[in-house]
């Protein structure tokens, strides 16, 4: 059996106090006062039969016995919020864990989510990251990503095909007729996913290609989409990740053009999960919500 610890209070302010390197900036992460931060070390050096700090004007600096203290009490704290939050989310009722890419996830998945748990309020939804840069997961129920839909060990049902559209700001398209305008626009540009222009020039008919005024680049399409919100440029993105801007008129498509790629996007499970009662329920308002969005969105 273990004893008691010594004065818990003081531990946890000493820890602060050591990670963040002073009394103020820790009363600030405790929200409570300087003067009970450093009442609350004193206590425990008190206790401890030892001091932890040696107290400058400009600082504050670990003993010796302070610096073999702070790491594993770090750690401890950091084990106990762990487990704090684990116990909080636990609940009765079913679980689901969907990974989906960002983009997807922000512009098109969450925005329905509200429907789904007014439906069946049963059932928590959890979003985890996913999409093509990450590996499908065994700890995921389902995964909603694009590929051809040949993925070994799971059962891959079609929502809808992978369509790419030039978007921006009702402002930008003004100045924008035909392709060849592009030229002077300035590009928005993923990453990992460059040749999607290129891809897209030679879909509707644009040929050579050419190098437009500009290019601002970005690491995700999450932020890609979030930039041309902004009116930075104009964005060839997939048709799920701007169709309710399109909708709402916070975005226009300013060509007619559009490329369908031989890609879909894909509902993907394990079949041990088949009759898994939360995914059975997720995957009936899933294949719902995509045929609505073929129906308003198949001549595309």
């Amino acid at each position: 059996m273990t004893g008691p610890l010594p004065f818990l209070n003081g531990l946890r302010a000493f820890e602060t106090a050591a990670r963040c390197g002073s009394f103020t900036s820790a009363a600030n992460d405790l929200h409570v006062t300087q003067a009970a931060v450093s009442q609350s070390v004193r206590l425990l050096e008190r206790r401890l039969g030892f001091p932890l700090f040696r107290r400058h004007a400009n600082g504050l600096e670990l003993t010796a016995q302070g610096r073999a203290l702070q790491p594993g009490l770090t750690d401890a704290f950091e084990a106990i919020t762990r487990l704090v939050e684990q116990v909080t989310a636990m609940r009765a009722g079913p679980v689901l864990t969907v990974g989906v890419a960002p983009a997807l996830a922000l512009h098109w998945l969450i925005p329905r989510l509200a429907g789904f748990n007014r439906d069946h309020p049963q059932v928590e939804v959890r979003v985890a990251t996913g999409g093509l840069m990450n590996p499908l997961r065994d700890d995921w129920t389902c995964t909603v990503r694009r590929g051809a839909g040949a993925w070994s060990g799971y059962i891959a049902e079609e929502l809808f095909p992978s369509t790419l559209i030039p978007v921006c700001t009702p402002a930008l398209a003004k100045a924008l007729h035909h392709p060849r305008d592009l030229r002077q626009a300035t590009l928005i540009v993923v990453a990992h996913l460059h040749e999607q222009w290129a891809w897209w020039f030679k879909a509707a008919g644009v040929r050579p290609a050419f190098k437009p005024k500009a290019e601002v680049t970005f690491e995700s399409s999450a932020m890609a989409i979030q930039a041309v919100l902004d009116g930075v440029g104009v964005a060839v993105a997939q048709l799920p990740y701007v169709s309710d801007a399109l909708e709402s008129g916070r975005l226009v498509a300013p060509f007619h053009a559009t490329g369908k790629k031989y890609e879909s996007w894909y509902l993907a499970y394990r079949p041990a999960r088949a009759h898994d009662p939360a995914l059975a329920e997720f995957r009936a308002w899933l294949l719902a919500e995509a045929t609505m969005y073929r129906n308003k969105y198949g001549d595309w």
